[in-house]
């Protein structure tokens, strides 16, 4: 067996590879999107989703190509940095987060919102930001103490959101209606690009089941043929979630943008089957972001410890748990201020297009590499040259170009304040003010 300079043992597959990505991208999103995306397009949804899954293979294949040749920790911002220098590094460290903290507001609103399709008393607006200041406290407070998921939690988890999406595509095919698939008119370019950009929300996030690489055998045969395999399926199972769902429920899909899985299920399943898929939804959403609030904040401290921010309170350590407290509490503070703000379709186009902004980085981040960094025995190259970002990075402009005036006006806002926040920073810190 062989064990890489790390000293770490090279024992992933290509089947524990596809696993660890296919449960990392099936996450909350799935449960809400296909009612929003009928809403858009109609029966000719599954365009958006084909559409999505060439550009999450594309954007991970350029992942993988660049985390084997930059191996220290952090991600996309990492390749960025290494690739561009500390000021891209900065702002891609910044809209990683951001991406992050957006997807979690979405989709604690999403909690809260199915909440509230059995317990009316969730929709009241006091009720809903107090029961979103319990869930991010609440997940705060046990990291803040060191509590962990356990490998039994993770488990429980992806069978809790896995099983009952399977057994709804499998047996809801009996109340599948045709007429319900019926393309009536093909979706015009606008509409297109708005869907794929907000569909996205549900196929982003795959590139952190690469972060193993140091433990995948043979990596330049497995890493290709997993990412094959896991797109694959997850690709497979969204357009069948979406075939399913419009079959079954037709027009009426989009009344029912809080829980539209659930709905179907309660007509495939009866009434077992919607409180099956809605007990689902919210264990993946509730565990989806227990395990942002328990990963994330630690971006915050590593970008603190290595000078990205130069803030030494978030490199904190709690003297008694020994977690880093302060970027915890940061990080879960401004995930409930953001979600309280906003609801879960206008936090998931912003959490999309911040990832967007850091996939592209990571795609030009490929072409830079090859040409200043040498090659390295066991490196892994996507074939066909340049081929393969470039096209990553056209799809991913064509996505943002779907924003509309006023999001591409405070993204290029944003991107000039962290430009003064970055340099200011750096004078300081020179100063040793910070």
């Amino acid at each position: 067996m062989r064990i890489t300079q790390e000293g770490l043992k090279r024992e992933v597959g290509v089947w524990g590879l596809s696993a660890n990505i296919v449960n990392i991208i099936v996450g909350a999103g799935i449960f809400v999107l296909p009612a929003i995306v009928a809403e858009i397009m109609g029966t000719q949804a599954v365009i958006a989703y084909l559409f999505c899954g060439f550009l999450i293979a594309l954007v991970m294949l350029c992942f993988a190509e660049a985390g084997s040749k930059v191996t220290h920790s952090g991600g996309g911002y990492a390749y960025i940095e290494t690739a561009f220098g500390p000021y891209p590094g900065f702002l891609a460290a910044i809209f990683l987060l951001m991406g992050s903290i957006f997807s979690d507001a979405a989709v604690s609103n999403a909690l809260v919102e199915i909440l509230g399709l059995v317990f009316p008393v969730f929709k009241n607006q006091y009720v809903r930001v107090l029961t979103l200041f319990v869930i991010f406290a609440g997940l705060a407070t046990l990291n803040v103490v060191g509590v962990k998921q356990g490998i039994g939690l993770v488990k429980i988890n992806t069978v809790a959101k896995l099983i009952p999406l399977l057994l709804l595509v499998t047996i809801g095919w009996k109340d599948v209606q045709l007429a319900n698939l019926y393309w009536e008119s093909a979706p015009t370019i606008q509409q297109f690009g708005e869907a794929s950009l907000i569909l996205f929300f549900a196929f982003q996030g795959g590139d952190a089941g690469l972060t193993i690489g140091g433990e995948i055998k043979n990596p330049q045969k497995t890493v290709p043929r997993a990412i094959f395999i896991g797109i694959s399926f997850v690709l497979l199972l969204y357009i069948l979630i979406q075939t399913v769902s419009q079959g079954v429920l037709g027009n009426e899909l989009t009344n029912f943008k809080e829980a539209p899985l659930a709905e179907t299920a309660r007509i495939v399943f009866g009434p077992v089957g919607y409180t099956l898929l809605f007990i689902g939804a919210g264990i993946s959403m509730f565990g989806m972001l227990s395990g942002q609030i328990l990963n994330l904040p630690r971006v915050f401290f590593r970008l603190a410890v290595d000078g990205v921010i130069p803030i030494a309170k978030l490199a904190s350590i709690h003297h008694k748990f020994k977690t880093p407290y302060v970027s915890i509490l940061l990080y879960a503070g401004l995930g409930f201020t953001i979600a309280s703000l906003g609801g879960f379709r206008q936090l998931a186009v912003i959490a999309s297009a911040s990832m967007l902004l850091v996939y592209f980085g990571v795609s030009l981040s490929v072409i830079q590499l090859r040409k200043t960094k040498a090659n390295s025995p066991g490196e892994f190259k996507i074939p066909f040259g340049y081929t393969v970002p470039i096209i990553s990075a056209g799809i991913i402009l064509y996505f943002l170009s779907n924003l509309s005036g006023r999001e591409i006006q405070g993204i290029l806002i944003l991107i000039g304040i962290l430009t003064f926040l970055y340099f200011l920073l750096k004078i300081l810190n020179k100063n040793k003010v910070i």
